[in-house]
């Protein structure tokens, strides 16, 4: 069962900051239905509110994502760090059956353990967008690791601060 307690301390500047170390959008969505443990990753994905925390992101309509969010009604949002690029590969299809499994366990969803930063929030609302769902999320919990660099994707490269400073 997840706490929902804490979703009133949400501080505005642990938010913004948190959203913060979301560089050009590589993120790894996350949910859990009966079935088990799922992740997509994706690019669209924004801070919406600081007071209230809401977030929202962006599944395709033919994603088989979006039904499972839709059965969860939760999703985290995985901020990846730098040297996590075959995990981005691996959760936008094309498996990896060599990387070992990468996730644990907090606040009942599968968490990528080696994010920069993590959002786990519950769908409030869903907007049908054209050919995509955006799920505008109410946020309940935050995790940072404000040392570790993000993972940056530019004109098909992935890349770091430095590699995307020279481009």
């Amino acid at each position: 069962m997840f706490d929902s307690s804490a979703s009133d301390t949400i501080d505005p500047r642990e938010l913004r900051d948190c959203c913060g170390r979301f560089a050009t959008g590589v993120n790894i969505i996350t949910t859990r239905t009966a079935e088990g443990d799922h992740g997509m990753t994706a690019s669209a994905f924004m801070s919406v509110s600081l007071d209230p925390p809401l977030i929202c992101i962006s599944v395709g309509q033919g994603a088989k994502m979006l039904a499972r969010i839709r059965e969860s009604g939760r999703y985290a949002v995985n901020i990846l760090s730098e040297g996590m690029q075959r995990y981005a590969t691996h959760f936008a299809g094309r498996p990896d059956k060599t990387l070992p499994d990468p996730f644990h366990d907090r606040h009942g969803l599968p968490i990528l353990k080696d994010a920069s930063a993590v959002i786990i929030a519950d769908v409030v609302r869903q907007l049908e967008a054209g050919d995509h769902v955006i799920f505008l999320g109410r946020v309940r919990q935050l995790e940072t690791a404000p040392a570790a660099p993000p993972l940056l994707y530019h004109s098909g490269q992935f890349g770091g601060l430095a590699a995307i400073r020279s481009a």
